[in-house]
């Protein structure tokens, strides 16, 4: 570190330049199975990259193509010839693989069961109509299956199918399904939810009452 600061610093002054900032940056993207596609190490000057590591030919590059970049590949030129920095950036490559393997098996391996309601809402036209959505929230991972039946049997959901899901900002996701129905007293209603997390569908119920306040929901199976 001492040389890039060095060369840096003896670089710059020929530019006039009075305070600058470096640090380093290092990524490494993960794929589906939780493995490093890459490793990403790249020397950063005034939020500007300066010099980055091509880790698939593992030589540092000069990735400043403006006014400094006559200066990232002196920077290049050196780090390259240093045996030092060629093995710092192996055991980077390493030490990202073991952790990022241990990060992956705590959040991308999880599987968390989601919380079901059905929430009803009474339609004034047409007379009787009812919307009845099925709230699915806090599981992971986000492939969920959410469908409705009637008296145990498949329906149709009336209004824009299942929504997407949508990340909660905490590793879950969250999602709905309405259905539009003019319900018959007796009627049965389930929202039926799939998810690898569970080890059988969760099925939560919904039953109608011409009696005002008789309707019930939240019984689950």
């Amino acid at each position: 570190m001492k040389l890039v600061l060095w060369l840096l610093s003896m670089a710059l002054s020929h530019h006039g330049a009075g305070g600058f900032l470096v640090h380093l940056a290092t990524e490494c993207p993960l794929a589906a199975n939780g493995s490093v596609l890459w490793f990403s190490f790249t020397f950063v000057f005034n939020k500007n990259p300066l010099v980055c590591y091509n880790d698939h030919d593992q030589l540092f590059e000069a990735c400043d193509m403006g006014l400094l970049h006559n200066i990232a590949t002196g920077m290049a030129t050196q780090l390259n010839a240093d045996p030092d920095w060629r093995r710092h950036m192996a055991g980077g490559r390493q030490a990202c693989q073991n952790q990022s393997q241990r990060l992956w098996s705590r959040t991308g391996q999880r599987k968390t069961p989601p919380s079901v309601r059905i929430v009803s809402t009474a339609l004034p036209n047409p007379a009787g109509t009812m919307r009845l959505t099925c709230h699915v929230w806090g599981f992971y991972p986000a492939e969920v299956l959410v469908t409705w039946l009637r008296n145990r049997s498949p329906v149709e959901p009336t209004e824009n199918g299942l929504s997407p899901a949508l990340a909660n900002g905490d590793w879950t996701y969250q999602t709905h399904l309405s259905l539009l129905t003019a319900p018959k007293p007796g009627d049965t209603y389930t929202c039926l939810v799939q998810h690898s997390s569970l080890p059988e569908p969760h099925q939560e119920q919904w039953g109608y009452s011409p009696l005002p306040g008789h309707n019930y929901a939240g019984g689950s199976t």
